[in-house]
């Protein structure tokens, strides 16, 4: 790279991986796109990986089971961890039920150096069920799937995560805030 080319861009941004993890329609994606857009408006490179877009087009053809869980995590973490590693700030709102599942993705971006950051939102699952966004409570309470996570499937809850984020008591701007402050922290934003 010449010296022409070096001074033309821009200052080289630390990127992180953020991972939202929480019950279906707990507000990770919700709180994620409001993050996103602020983020967006100071100048970051942000990336949003939505658990329901990863699974049409990364991770189509895996279904619920344990195992395929396990792999669509795995799938998603690496890319979280690719984009990070090049400044991007790659939020991950995604469900991903199990412990040993996160914890493998926290693992892959220390062996890496990219900073990882899991929040968990704490939204009861009396209060998903009735926002119940995608209709997956009403279509599991009338038997037409089974399955759901945190009613007939488990979620194993992060035991220290480095923000709960309590949804239900607060607004998305006000969740998102509480984000942005932590990524402020740890020098993210």
């Amino acid at each position: 790279m010449t010296t022409d080319q070096e001074t033309s861009m821009s200052v080289t941004e630390t990127g992180a991986t953020i991972w939202l993890t929480g019950l279906p329609s707990a507000g990770k994606t919700t709180i994620a796109y409001e993050l996103a857009g602020r983020l967006r408006g100071e100048g970051h490179r942000v990336e949003v990986l939505d658990g329901d877009e990863i699974r049409e087009f990364l991770s189509a053809g895996l279904g619920f089971s344990r195992e395929d869980r396990h792999t669509n995590v795995q799938r998603i973490g690496f890319v979280a961890e690719l984009l990070a590693a090049n400044g991007v700030k790659v939020l991950v709102p995604v469900i991903a039920p199990y412990a040993d599942s996160r914890d493998a993705v926290r693992r892959r971006h220390q062996a890496e150096g990219t900073a990882y950051l899991e929040v968990h939102v704490a939204t009861p699952v009396e209060v998903c069920s009735v926002r119940d966004v995608k209709g997956l409570y009403a279509k599991q309470a009338a038997g037409e799937i089974s399955g759901l996570t945190g009613v007939d499937d488990p979620y194993e809850a992060p035991e220290s995560p480095d923000l709960r984020i309590e949804s239900h008591q607060q607004t998305v701007k006000e969740s998102a805030a509480e984000l942005y402050a932590l990524l402020s922290e740890r020098g993210a934003a």
